[in-house]
């Protein structure tokens, strides 16, 4: 598989999940191991530009794949959050950021939410498709203004 822009060859076990491979085996530590269970986005990594919660898929459905890890990511939605104050403990910033870039590629390509009505992306559209995504400090209204602003729309 293709990380971050180096092809690396892993000889993993058919059930090692793609999170556990690239903490483990290639030592990215950006992608958090929060719940395993996929409910708090803290391991999203982007596969082929989408977004995916890399704890629920097997490293060896992704050969041949290009993974972007928060290692790999040079996106104006850092310095956003930084600004915003788009994180406090930092624990769950890399695996938002990485939902975020796949998000705002969802939305670019007209891909539906429970919320999508006009097409803007609104408050409302941004919280929705970034709802796999916890924050257990409660940072959520300066990503929300870190996504917009990066959008071009102006955060509160």
């Amino acid at each position: 598989m293709k990380v971050n822009g180096s092809v690396e060859s892993l000889d993993v076990e058919p059930w090692v999940s793609l999170l556990d491979a690239l903490r483990e085996r290639l030592g990215l530590t950006g992608p958090k191991k929060g719940c395993d269970q996929g409910a708090c986005g803290a391991c999203t990594v982007l596969a082929d530009g989408m977004r995916i919660n890399s704890c629920l898929a097997l490293a060896v459905q992704y050969d041949g794949r290009e993974i972007t890890t928060i290692e790999g990511v040079a996106h104006p939605l850092q310095e956003a959050f930084v600004r915003h104050d788009g994180f406090q403990c930092g624990y769950c910033t890399s695996g938002q950021i990485c939902s975020a870039i796949g998000m705002l590629a969802e939305h670019a390509a007209g891909m539906p939410s429970a919320v999508t009505g006009s097409g803007e992306l609104s408050e409302a559209e941004v919280r929705e498709r970034m709802s796999g995504n916890l924050c257990r400090c409660g940072a959520y209204n300066g990503i929300v203004d870190a996504i917009m602003d990066v959008a071009g729309k102006d955060p509160r």
